[in-house]
């Protein structure tokens, strides 16, 4: 069994185009990586993501998963871990949504759940599972802070993250002496190609940050990272706000 807080050689990122994703490969593969797998759907995006990688010396593959697929997650999943250990699993998929629009289309809105909830639950079981059967390695989640409790301004996201949280948890106690670490991750607004545009708030941060915070996480062994660390005392103190208030608030 390998000491949980050792950097990973090898690491499989689940959502191959994530700009967190790919901030905390370039990190890792700084420090240790050598080995990289990304999955997602097949795209010049996901073949130029790979090509940045290999730029810094590591031996990376592109592999076509779709976080939609779950029927499909045991099979390409399986095939990665057959080609020899996989120290880190990073699932970094997930949509944002558009809030407005959403609530007025609920198969828009069962579209952000299915992604962030339903297909990570899928993903999680397998490469957990995998993890397990190996006697080693982390699987990191990239939840969010939005997680903490359903907000007007976004609750359709925000559910669809505090389902994944609540499961990367249990998931986490479910695989406890088994060699295999869950590490939960919360970050706050990031600022991404993906987020230009939208409003920012109090505590934002950048794909950078929360790639530092990761490694940190991993060196130390953490269940749970903040980013920035600050807002755990926040998102405490807004969970226990009584909801007339917490509307009042407008957050």
């Amino acid at each position: 069994m390998k000491d949980a807080t050792e950097l990973p050689r090898s690491l499989l990122v689940l959502g191959g185009t994530s700009e967190i994703a790919l901030a905390t490969a370039r990190r890792l593969i700084a420090r240790r990586t050598r080995t990289v797998w990304l999955a997602g759907r097949p795209s010049v995006a996901l073949e130029n993501a790979a090509g940045s990688l290999r730029a810094l010396g590591a031996d990376v593959h592109t592999v076509a998963f779709d976080a939609l697929d779950p029927e499909s997650h045991e099979t390409v999943l399986g095939k990665v871990f057959a080609e020899g250990p996989v120290d880190l699993v990073l699932l970094a998929f997930g949509i944002l949504g558009d809030q407005a629009h959403d609530e007025r289309d609920p198969a828009r809105a069962v579209q952000v759940a299915r992604t962030n909830y339903t297909g990570a639950v899928s993903a999680g079981l397998v490469a957990g599972g995998a993890l397990q059967a190996q006697g080693h390695g982390s699987l990191v989640v990239l939840s969010a802070a939005a997680a903490e409790r359903a907000r007007r301004a976004d609750f359709i996201y925000g559910s669809s993250k505090a389902g994944l949280d609540a499961f990367a948890q249990g998931l986490g106690d479910a695989l406890h002496g088994t060699g295999a670490h869950v590490m939960v991750v919360r970050p706050g607004f990031v600022r991404t190609r993906r987020t230009a545009g939208r409003p920012r708030t109090p505590f934002a941060t950048t794909p950078e940050a929360v790639a530092t915070a990761i490694e940190l996480g991993l060196r130390r062994g953490s269940e749970t990272v903040w980013v920035p660390g600050a807002l755990r005392f926040v998102m405490s103190a807004l969970r226990h706000t009584p909801r007339p208030l917490f509307r009042r608030l407008g957050v």
